[in-house]
């Protein structure tokens, strides 16, 4: 029996290894890493089809390193632990042959999903992390620092993959079809790739489902139409192991976004009836207070996060509850991202300009040679005087008259500015002097 066209193509080292350039390109550090053998543990996070997993057997190949693979879906401690007990095995074997078992030598474990593991199975692997015995490759498609223990992350650097460019789907698409035997023989013909793309979404896996289920269907020329057709009759060919909750999320987030309490309901249902994780759908809502409604209607987030905490009390079926109405009550709120432009505003600033001096009568003083040197010097506390503000200076000389935040049209933000002209008396929020 064949083997799926991914498994027929899955790269092997990483000249063939397509994407993530800013983690494996030259200079890049996982191929830093490689090149001098020194490896630490770390963590891949990104969404389904970017090249976790293969990344992770990549590595273990070019560093001729013993390769464990498990699934956190299907392994528990004891399976932790017979693995780290067999590492620790080879590892005395190994001795005659090496002076030490040292990190360069320890075996890779690789554990898929690493963001389904208890607490207690996180915990079975920190002391064969901390001493070498194994090194630690996990992969996950939720933020470790919700779905990890700290002590964990602490032994583990986190790595981000992002979903594959245009040009790097294009690429992988020209190689299957030239390299791969039996797609040579069926001597397809891509005359359109526009729905492809569409389709993956930036998912290599997707990309060589669709690629197998298209060619399978006995065609030899694919166009958009071709694709559009299969996958409408075949739904599920191109989604297999749960992708399709992120584009359900997807769509659950933009109906909030949207204002519209009926769509946000239905995609909400969605992810209920499909067994989604409640704290990863109420994790989301909290995102969506913060990005979408902002200082809007600042009780959104305290309803969002109401929502998680109630949650992780009641538990389930009855969270479904508090979720619908978080969802409702987001949905229908005003909107605003004035606080996600603010802090990207200032980002980049940062970026541009660095770390810019603070004023010195903004700095601490805690010892007489600060004060000597005008530390503090001319500070004024605020709530010594009328409506507990006075102006003075905040930003470094260089941002002076810079603005950050803008007020939107909401009726909330809509007062905050009014008090801050208030308060300011000008456009500008102070004359240099």
């Amino acid at each position: 029996m064949s083997l799926p066209l991914a498994e027929r193509v899955r790269p092997k080292t990483l000249s063939e290894y397509i994407g993530q350039k800013h983690l494996v390109g030259e200079g890049a550090i996982l191929r830093q890493m490689i090149e001098s053998g020194n490896l630490s543990s770390f963590i891949l996070w990104g969404p389904p089809g970017v090249g976790k997993t293969t990344l992770a057997r990549i590595i273990a190949h070019e560093l001729e390193r013993p390769f464990y693979t498990l699934s956190a879906v299907t392994s528990g401690v004891k399976e932790v632990r017979d693995v780290i007990d067999k590492a620790k095995r080879e590892a005395k074997i190994n001795s005659g042959l090496f002076a030490a078992q040292t990190d360069q030598r320890s075996p890779i474990l690789f554990i898929d999903e690493i963001h389904r593991f208890s607490k207690s199975q996180q915990d079975s692997l920190l002391g064969a992390v901390e001493d070498g015995t194994i090194t630690l490759i996990g992969a996950t498609t939720e933020n470790p620092s919700f779905e990890v223990i700290n002590p964990l992350l602490s032994r583990c650097q986190i790595y981000v993959l992002q979903p594959l460019g245009k040009d790097d789907m294009l690429q992988l698409l020209n190689r299957v079809l030239n390299e791969d035997e039996e797609l040579r023989d069926k001597h397809l013909v891509v005359k359109e790739t526009e729905a492809i793309l569409r389709y993956s979404g930036g998912d290599a896996r997707k990309l060589l489902n669709i690629i197998e289920l298209v060619s399978n269907s006995g065609v030899k020329e694919i166009d958009n139409e071709t694709v559009t057709k299969q996958l409408q009759q075949n739904p599920v060919a191109y989604d297999k192991d749960g992708e399709l909750h992120y584009d359900i999320i997807s769509a659950f987030i933009k109906s909030i976004r949207g204002s519209d309490p009926d769509a946000a309901i239905y995609w909400l249902a969605r992810m209920v009836a499909a067994g989604e994780d409640p704290k990863f759908i109420a994790r989301r809502l909290v995102i969506s207070a913060s990005e979408d409604i902002g200082l809007a209607n600042p009780n959104a987030l305290l309803v969002a996060n109401a929502c998680f905490d109630t949650l992780q009390k009641i538990g389930w079926p009855e969270g479904r509850i508090p979720l619908a109405m978080a969802t409702v009550y987001l949905a229908t709120s005003q909107k605003s991202n004035s606080a996600y432009l603010a802090i990207d505003n200032a980002l980049a600033e940062v970026e541009n300009s660095g770390n810019l001096a603070v004023p010195l009568h903004l700095r601490n003083a805690p010892t007489q040679l600060m004060k000597d040197l005008g530390y503090s010097d001319g500070y004024k506390y605020a709530h010594d005087y009328p409506n507990h503000f006075v102006k003075q200076q905040f930003l470094p000389d260089e941002l002076l008259g810079t603005h950050f935040w803008e007020a939107q049209g909401s009726p909330q933000e809509q007062k905050m500015a009014e008090w801050m002209k208030y308060l300011w008396g000008a456009s500008e929020h102070f004359d240099k002097k």
